[in-house]
Parts: C-alpha cells; sequence; structure tokens
C-alpha cells in the first residue's frame, strides 16, 4: 500500500488555508523547483509536478472538496458521494494500484510486467480523472523571467556625437501585470488555447514563404489556463516611460549604450529588460571622422604656400587658427593634436585632426598679374617632374 498524497504538505499550508495563501505558497514554490530553474534535475522536476498538481485540486473549490472527502480527486468524485471516508480515512483512496500489472495472457493479476496495467481498467471504470489530473500537473506553468529589451534609434549631429550629451527620451515599455503578478493567468483548468484554436502552432509568413512555428502563448500544447483579463495572457501591460539619457562624448553611428532596467518589464517578480539607444551620426559639412581622427581640406593661395601665413580652419569646437610654413605643398597635412574625438575606452584620450592643405589657383589672372608669374618663372627656374626624368 502506497503512501497517499497530502497536497496541503505538498504546499506547506493548514488544511483550513485561504484561497490567497495556497497560491502564494504555489508561486514560491513553483518558482523554486521549476524545471527551467533546475536544468538535469530529476528530483526538482518531480517536485515541480507534485506542486503543480496540488495547486490544481486545492485551488478549486470543488476540487479541494472532493479530495478533503476522499484524501484524492477524480472528476467523477463529488463531496456527497457515498464511496470512502476523509482525507484520513480508508475506502477507495487507501489503496494504491500503480504497481499492480494485469497479465494478458492468463485470467490471473500479477504484480510484475504486463501489456496493460490494473490503473488503466481503474480509469475506465472511475472516469479519466486521474489523465487529467496528471495533464494538469504537466502542463507548463510560467516562470521568472526576465523583460524583453527594448531597442530605439537616436539620431545625432556631428558635434553631438563628439561632445556628448543629456536627453530626455519616450519609450513605449511595459510593466508587470498588477492583476497577475506576471503569471500571464489565474490559474485554474487548461482550456483550448483560441490563439492556436489548440493545434499548438501559428502560422507566420516571410515574404512569399509560410511556416509554422510553435504558439508562443501555450508553449506549443495547445491548451492553457484562462488568460488573465487585464494584461490578456501577457504578463505585462503597456506603459509609457521618459527616460533620461546620457550620451556619452565619441559615439558613433551604430553605437549602442545600454539604460539597466528600462526595457520591458520582468515576469513573477523578475526584473526588467533594458533599453538601448542606437545611434545615428548625421555628416558635417567639412569635416570627416575615420576613427578617432577627424580629418579637413581646407583651400590656400599661392601666396600662402610660398610664403606661409596664419589661417583659419574648422574643427568641431569652432574655428582654430593654423600657421601654414613657408614652401607648404599642395596635399600637404598639419596635425593639430587632441582637436579629435574622445575615445570612448579612455575619457582622457582624445584623437587627432588633420588639415590637408589644397593650393588653388586664381580664377581671373589680370595682365598684370601674369606679367609677374613670367618674371618668377624667368628668377625660379625649377623643374618639379626632373625628378620622374621628365622635362
Amino acid at each position: 500500500m502506497a503512501k497517499k498524497k497530502d497536497y496541503y504538505k505538498t504546499l506547506a499550508v493548514k488544511k483550513d488555508a485561504k484561497a490567497a495563501d495556497i497560491k502564494k505558497a504555489y508561486r514560491r514554490l513553483a518558482r523554486k523547483y521549476h524545471p527551467d530553474v533546475n536544468p538535469g534535475d530529476n528530483s526538482a522536476e518531480e517536485k515541480f509536478k507534485e506542486i503543480q498538481e496540488a495547486y490544481d485540486v486545492l485551488s478549486d473549490e470543488k476540487k479541494r472538496k472532493v479530495f478533503d472527502r476522499f484524501g484524492y480527486y477524480a472528476d467523477n468524485l463529488d463531496a456527497s458521494s457515498p464511496f470512502g471516508g476523509g482525507a484520513g480515512g480508508g475506502g477507495a483512496s487507501g489503496f494504491d494500484f500503480s504497481g499492480f500489472q494485469w497479465d494478458t495472457t492468463s485470467s490471473s493479476s500479477t504484480a510484475g510486467e504486463g501489456s496493460s496495467s490494473f490503473k488503466d481498467i481503474f480509469s475506465d471504470l472511475f472516469g479519466s480523472g486521474a489523465a487529467e489530473a496528471r495533464a494538469q500537473a504537466e502542463a507548463p506553468r510560467p516562470i521568472p523571467k526576465k523583460g524583453r529589451d527594448i531597442e530605439i534609434p537616436l539620431a545625432l549631429s556631428f558635434e553631438e556625437s563628439v561632445t556628448g550629451l543629456t536627453t530626455n527620451l519616450t519609450v513605449n515599455n511595459s510593466v508587470q501585470c498588477s492583476r497577475c503578478q506576471g503569471a500571464g493567468d489565474m490559474g485554474g483548468p487548461l482550456v483550448v488555447c483560441t490563439t492556436c484554436s489548440g493545434t499548438g502552432q501559428v502560422q507566420k509568413s516571410g515574404g512569399r514563404l509560410q511556416f509554422s512555428q510553435a504558439c508562443s502563448d501555450c508553449e506549443g500544447t495547445g491548451r492553457r489556463r484562462q488568460p488573465c483579463s487585464l494584461c490578456k495572457g501577457k504578463g505585462v501591460t503597456p506603459k509609457k516611460d521618459v527616460v533620461k539619457v546620457r550620451i556619452p562624448a565619441g559615439v558613433d553611428t551604430g553605437s549602442r549604450i545600454r539604460v539597466p532596467k528600462k526595457g520591458h518589464g520582468g515576469r513573477l517578480g523578475a526584473q526588467p529588460g533594458d533599453l538601448y539607444i542606437i545611434t545615428n551620426v548625421g555628416k558635417h559639412r567639412y569635416l570627416k571622422r575615420k576613427g578617432n581622427n577627424i580629418y579637413v581640406t581646407v583651400p590656400i593661395t599661392v601666396a600662402e604656400a610660398a610664403l606661409g601665413a596664419k589661417i583659419e580652419v574648422p574643427t568641431v569646437s569652432g574655428k582654430t587658427k593654423l600657421k601654414i610654413p613657408p614652401g607648404t605643398q599642395s596635399g600637404q597635412k598639419i596635425r593639430l593634436r587632441d582637436k579629435g574625438v574622445p575615445s570612448l575606452r579612455d575619457k582622457n584620450t582624445k584623437g587627432d585632426q588633420f588639415v590637408e592643405v589644397k593650393i588653388t589657383l586664381p580664377k581671373v589672372i589680370s595682365e598684370e598679374t601674369k606679367d609677374l608669374l613670367r618674371q618668377f618663372a624667368k628668377v625660379n627656374q625649377e623643374n618639379p617632374r626632373r625628378a620622374m626624368g621628365l622635362d
């Protein structure tokens, strides 16, 4: 004779416990022993099934009355049935036929292995309540689950990406449902999943292709408990939030800035997901960025290149003076130290700015200017192509 199951003991509650206390005890134990929380632990899995079975009976008023009278539950029984006694009495509830097998080769019953168990015959006589109870116990139950992350794009000017900024963003996220505490349902018996119509599969399309995938609402089982009326089974409810975000100096297009716990709400007490800001940096009219360095091309006159000069050049922080050495050649690069982009890895490190000079000729040359250039050519008979063996 096997030991009878005491659902009250399984959930660690008293026999006169209220429904709210039973629900609280179930959630606490379910979080501790759920198979996803204890991967590979068979004992935890069996414990979870026992907890689920106990809750499915004790959370239902009618089932609980049947259990209190007979010490077990089956669909065909009710509290006014004349069979058996209470939870502590004898009767049918005092026997366990789980190890009794029916020998199909003879008319005798044995405790050995056979092709059909006596328990199945007992189920035929007294209904399918035991099978249903097992199905209820094995049905997937929600576990604490971290909220989903959110990604939103943010457009920045070239200057903002270099200097950084602090701004407020409106984020459409969610919070844990206040009615079901993130479970997505209020417990109770299984019903046909309305999302997949009990098939466990939903149809998806990608372009011209159509394919099936497991229903996320019932986890592919085709059955689920009655969804929470507030969150419609999602476990979270929508919320609009204003989030203060600091964009660090030095971000570039595609940079990801993480804002912890500002994503979608978690379920059953789990922490929310994170918010990720994906930056998209606009172009500058003159400046170009390569890594942490900035490049710019600035035109100069022939006289400035030959004689040297001080000219203004653009930088991220505004205009600055640049000294052009005498004899500067077109295409020559002059470095401005620490005028580049701050490093995201080291706040004390900056790139440089490189100024490439480009010598330009005047568009309109007067006869007087032409005479001066002719005189200059006679005095300076230099051939820049001589190194190439050309006249």
